[in-house]
């Protein structure tokens, strides 16, 4: 129940409208460009520059032509993932109308079903190369908070996935949720999904043996983006057609599909020792015990 005092106060917030921001990062008239579009190449760029400085150390999984192959695998396992997931997970209606399943610039994209499809897209990899399926997820998992910290950035100038309606001073009042405060959950994902992320898998690689443990950061990344994604639907506006989850189980969608990965996240970390065994990299000379 919103409450009176939040009702007559919500000219007090902020306003999205006065941030100076929005969905198109240029527009040439006759084409736009989105910062939507814009966070998802930017994620994929920034995740491939550091996966090569990632592999220039010792035991790596695979080579530089392995991660050249992998940029294309990873964004089609990301776009088509992410999408089906989307259509299966939160708008199955669209399969009623089969040509919107293409209009990707409208938005609706899954992360769970992006990682689903990513995952996917680098076991089809390792496959191929025989290389180490988990040991080439470890080092994939140390790319992504760019493109969770961009993405989620973009949601918010989108005006899109916006919390729920709260009186907390930094309470946004979006045009697209009304006339009400409510969290800047897009903020508060890139935070935690982005920000925090990069903040522990990132001295794990650098500064520990983690990365010769198959599986370890992998799953870590699991459990962080996990617990995080868990804690932030508490205050993230469900899904209009999916209310109805949330008033049946307490939990939204986004809380369902990030339990199994919690779950995993933890079966990786706490088994990733005993998976451990000499390294023979892909490229370079020197194995590391």
């Amino acid at each position: 129940t919103v409450s009176f005092e939040i009702i007559v106060t919500a000219a007090n917030y902020i306003q999205f409208t006065d941030l100076g921001v929005g969905p198109v990062a240029l527009d040439l008239g006759f084409f736009q460009v989105r910062w939507y579009s814009l966070g998802y190449l930017a994620g994929i760029l920034l995740g491939y520059w550091l996966l090569l400085k990632l592999l220039a150390r010792p035991g790596a999984p695979m080579s530089r032509e392995h991660a050249d192959d992998m940029i294309l695998y990873a964004t089609l396992g990301i776009i088509l993932g992410g999408r089906t997931g989307y259509i299966l997970f939160y708008q199955p209606s669209i399969l009623q109308n089969p040509l919107d399943i293409f209009k990707l610039w409208e938005g609706g994209m899954s992360l769970h079903g992006g990682a689903l499809g990513t995952i996917f897209a680098i076991w089809l990899l390792a496959r191929k190369y025989k290389l180490s399926f988990l040991r080439v997820c470890d080092y994939i998992a140390c790319t992504i908070p760019f493109g969770l910290f961009l993405v989620r950035l973009a949601n918010f100038v989108n005006d899109e996935l916006w919390g729920r309606v709260t009186d907390v001073p930094w309470a946004i009042v979006f045009p697209n949720g009304g006339d009400l405060p409510r969290h800047p959950s897009q903020l508060y994902e890139a935070a935690l999904e982005g920000l925090l992320m990069a903040a522990i898998m990132w001295p794990l690689f650098w500064k520990t043996d983690a990365r010769y443990k198959p599986g370890f950061l992998f799953g870590m990344a699991a459990v962080i983006y996990g617990l995080s994604r868990f804690t932030i639907e508490f205050f993230r506006e469900p899904d209009q057609q999916l209310q109805w989850l949330v008033e049946a189980s307490g939990l939204s969608m986004g809380q369902w599909l990030t339990i199994p990965m919690i779950l995993i996240g933890l079966f990786l970390v706490f088994t990733a020792g005993a998976r451990r065994k000499r390294v023979e990299p892909i490229s370079g000379s020197n194995s590391v015990a």
